[in-house]
């Protein structure tokens, strides 16, 4: 298994989701993009020795391509034995008492989620013509989904709920996206005080009356490493508008989304939000609001 990162922050959600998995529950994790739902599933099954089958949910995963399936050519060859049949994720995490994580649950067709809706309830799996497939103790369902109102996505049944505990994830605070950011950019992140002003303007993309949806922390990620880039390459400080707000923009534009009717695009409302903070793109830098929590937290993975 690929060694996780520390996690930072969370320590509500670690210890929740560590007992539900220590008591066999299945679990649904709710919550926006970038809020840390696999990073801290793998952590927690790096911690256990417990391997990790990860599935990605889309409309296009049918229950054939989760369950498996006979190989033409080895049926053609041997006809329909054991040995034909190539496992797809849910029976390789059933046979080998892995956790299946699911990621965008609500994105899955119904047809798919009965399957698992059968596997929860059961422990078991009927695949025609290779018969009974038993879970071998320890397998359990982590599915990890956006709300509702996300883009795609659909209402899980209540049968889903019946079967699973649902922990909601939240973006972490303030401190911690800083120290997120700082460990993920590296040499990048030298200055912490424009850092903390970068994830400052992330996460009032969150809360701004013209965006339906904001950026995660990897925007913030992905504006520090190019702006640290682009500083060199113009010869410029990062904080400086024609280096930092591009940077911001390049990074942030495509990851938000404007609200219908507002008559405005997404660069409009990240050049308002970089003035608020940083200065006026037109003139002199840094006189914008002082960067909050530019301290940064050290791992907590207890």
């Amino acid at each position: 298994m690929t060694e996780s990162p520390p996690v930072i922050g969370l320590r509500r959600e670690r210890e929740v989701l560590t007992v539900a998995l220590r008591t066999n529950r299945h679990v649904v994790l709710e919550g926006p993009p970038g809020t840390g739902k696999s990073t801290l599933l793998r952590s927690i099954a790096a911690e256990v020795g417990q391997e990790v089958v990860f599935v990605e949910g889309n409309a296009e995963l049918t229950p054939a391509r989760l369950i498996g399936q006979y190989d033409p050519a080895a049926v053609l060859a041997e006809g329909y034995v054991p040995g034909s049949f190539t496992d797809g994720p849910l029976l390789t995490a059933m046979r080998g008492s892995g956790l299946l994580y699911l990621e965008e649950l609500n994105r899955i067709p119904e047809e798919t989620l009965n399957v698992l809706i059968t596997v929860m309830s059961e422990a078991e799996l009927h695949v025609p013509r290779l018969g009974r497939v038993a879970a071998t103790p320890g397998f359990l369902l982590v599915a990890a989904m956006n709300p509702f109102d996300a883009v795609g996505t659909a209402r899980i049944s209540s049968a889903v709920y019946d079967r699973t505990c649902r922990l909601t994830m939240d973006y972490q605070d303030m401190a911690d996206e800083v120290a997120i950011v700082a460990r993920e950019a590296g040499e990048a992140a030298a200055d912490l005080r424009w850092l903390s002003g970068v994830v400052q303007l992330v996460r009032r993309t969150r809360s701004h009356p013209d965006l339906r949806i904001g950026s995660s922390v990897r925007g913030a990620i992905d504006t520090v490493v190019v702006a640290a880039r682009l500083s060199g390459l113009r010869g410029q400080p990062a904080h400086d508008a024609k280096v930092g707000l591009d940077a911001a923009l390049v990074a942030l534009s495509g990851r938000v989304r404007v609200r219908d009717g507002a008559g405005r695009t997404s660069e409009d409302v990240i050049t308002e939000l970089w003035a608020s903070i940083f200065g006026s793109p037109d003139g002199e830098a840094g006189k914008g609001d002082a960067p909050e929590g530019a301290t940064v937290k050290t791992s907590s993975t207890s």
